[in-house]
């Protein structure tokens, strides 16, 4: 049962911010409070029709004891009460915490792992996989750099991807993508595993993360690789080093005040991503707990292509539909991921 204490609260705080935006107020002010009329109203209007189901079966709960609408108590009560459970439930999701960053655009970054030109190959695959699933969500999609190799595979790949919630959507692709087929390269037949990396971080605007210009360290050089339309031969690509952490950025376009602005974008969401992963260990001692962690070195899926089989490790989740999942139909997955995150959050917060 949640407490209805807390309702109230919640009910008064919407309330408030109602008058408040109807009365009108400074311009800075203005924003800060529609951006919580946003994230509230769901949830008042959650608890609104919870309570109003909690009026209705006492009402009819009422009618029992007057003959002439005992009938239609008796016919109401059993709806009603079905009912209830469903709302509370749907409640009780409204109130689950919302990560701050689920409705910002991500930077994706993809990197063979084991397996070499195979390996490469499947980094590929994976860039295609998810640019059809932007495309079929009506995000924008764009590289920002990319080095393939001489087979057509990926040695290394950034995109942004923009949109309504994908962060909260692509999230949970971050970690070891494996795969078991037979190489092209191969002539035996046998099948092989290999590996990519996956990694997803809410973009970072400027005030998310402040980068000390002492901090950092900017190199020009020479772009090198096997190449592709992303990566030239210019002495424009820029390398940034952020000192205290480690964390390196490489940007390869034709301009090189491009590949500033570029360089600098991934090294905030990276440095973004650091710190909120900071601040979920402090919150969670056991990040094993947690669904779709961002732990890059955890092995989370495997698509197996001999029996068209993929497989996420996480929830035990096997679909054998793997042609249409590399053509980009991801939903079936990440709703059951996304599923699984808030029954976890339910059993803490009844917890």
């Amino acid at each position: 049962m949640i407490p209805e204490e807390r309702l109230e609260q919640i009910l008064q705080r919407f309330q408030y911010l109602e008058a408040a935006m109807a009365e009108g107020v400074s311009g800075a002010e203005i924003a800060d409070l529609a951006r919580e009329y946003s994230e509230i109203k769901p949830v008042a209007e959650q608890i609104t029709a919870y309570r109003q189901l909690l009026t209705d079966l006492d009402d009819a709960e009422a009618m029992l004891s007057d003959p002439d609408m005992k009938e239609l108590a008796e016919d109401e009560i059993p709806q009603l009460k079905a009912a209830l459970p469903v709302a509370e439930e749907a409640l009780q999701l409204a109130l689950l915490p919302k990560d701050a960053a689920d409705a910002r655009p991500a930077m994706l970054e993809i990197r063979p792992g084991t397996g070499g030109d195979e390996a490469a190959l499947f980094a590929g695959d994976l860039l295609r996989m998810y640019q059809r699933y932007a495309e079929a969500r009506g995000w924008k999609f764009e590289i920002i750099e990319e080095q393939a190799t001489e087979l057509g595979g990926i040695k290394e790949v950034v995109a942004h991807i923009k949109g309504e919630n994908v962060f909260a959507r692509m999230k949970y692709e971050s970690g070891v993508h494996r795969v078991q087929r037979v190489p092209v390269t191969e002539s035996g037949g046998r099948i092989h595993t290999s590996a990519a990396t996956v990694a997803v971080l809410p973009e970072a605007q400027e005030v998310d993360v402040q980068i000390d210009p002492g901090d950092i360290r900017i190199d020009t050089m020479r772009a090198s690789g096997a190449g592709g339309q992303h990566v030239n031969t210019t002495d424009s690509a820029v390398r940034i080093t952020h000192i205290p952490t480690g964390v390196m950025v490489v940007s390869a376009e034709k301009s090189q005040h491009r590949n500033r602005e570029i360089a600098m974008q991934v090294l905030r969401a990276r440095l973004y991503d650091l710190e909120r992963q900071r601040i979920d260990g402090e919150r969670s001692a056991d990040r094993a707990s947690q669904v779709g962690s961002g732990d890059r070195s955890e092995r989370i899926r495997t698509y197996n292509f001999p029996q068209g089989r993929m497989s996420d490790h996480r929830i035990n989740l096997t679909l054998y539909k793997l042609d249409q999942i590399l053509q980009g139909d991801l939903d079936e997955i990440i709703d059951a991921l996304t599923a699984d995150n808030q029954a976890r959050l339910l059993a803490e917060m009844g917890q």
